[in-house]
């Protein structure tokens, strides 16, 4: 494994204890994810964290800066390291796969370069920012997790020029998905009461109390007298929504 060379503590080594417990992978997104990688003997993870949508029929090698989320990946070929600083030979894999985790990068472009430069093809499952339609409990009721997450998302336009991407496919959520990242409970409401809910998304958990809880309440009484239902009831008629999930492809 290679250290930090930035020296400091990645962000999952502080929220990401108990994350492979708490997060199970859905299998609509893995079928998605599958297509998307196509036949590909060899592949790269990178961001891998406890190795969520990794094909289990060939070889992986995962990478990931945080040793506690490492240390929950079942795989064997485990590298601890950098997107920006890829410890590969150019076209060492056939796919390099990054899921929900270029958010996270200190470069964006570079870690995209490294991943054009280590694979023959691309596959991210990534968030568009400038999507019409958005989370209510961002919007509505803890509107810091919205200027977070649209301060450190890029457009996702940059990302399709950074790698020159050939396919964007949208990513509709349903309304019962098991992997509980931020958007999964867009039907489910009181989910996001549940602390051990809200500690399994990085948005939720990076955030101080005082910016979450007050929002939580507003919530916990909206459900209670009604007013969320009035508000949105007409979601609890979708079987799934497009809250701008994207699978950009590339090679």
């Amino acid at each position: 494994m290679t250290a930090d060379p930035r020296g400091n503590l990645p962000e999952y080594d502080v929220i990401g204890v108990g994350y492979r417990a708490r997060r199970r992978p859905d299998a609509r997104l893995t079928a998605a994810l599958r297509e998307a990688i196509g036949p590909a003997d060899t592949l790269l993870n990178v961001g891998a964290g406890a190795g969520s949508y990794e094909p289990s029929d060939r070889p992986v090698v995962a990478l990931e800066p945080s040793g506690v989320m490492l240390a929950q990946h079942p795989g064997r070929r485990r590298v601890r390291g950098l997107a920006e600083h890829l410890p590969f030979a150019d076209g060492t894999f056939d796919v390099a796969l990054a899921v929900l985790t270029v958010h996270h990068w200190v470069d964006l472009a570079m870690g995209l370069a490294e991943m054009r430069r280590v694979a023959r093809r691309q596959v991210l499952f990534t968030w568009d920012p400038d999507h019409e339609r958005k989370l209510w409990i961002t919007t509505d009721y803890v509107p810091a997790i919205d200027d977070l997450e649209t301060g450190r998302f890029v457009p996702l336009a940059f990302v399709v020029d950074a790698l020159s991407a050939h396919t964007v496919r949208p990513f509709e959520i349903p309304h019962d998905f098991t992997d509980g990242f931020q958007a999964a409970f867009w039907r489910r409401p009181e989910r996001y009461l549940d602390p051990e809910v809200r500690a399994a998304s990085s948005t939720f958990a990076s955030l101080p109390p005082a910016l979450v809880l007050p929002g939580i309440e507003r919530l916990r009484s909206d459900l209670r007298t009604g007013k969320w239902h009035e508000t949105y009831g007409e979601l609890l008629a979708m079987e799934e929504a497009d809250f701008g999930h994207r699978i950009v492809i590339a090679g």
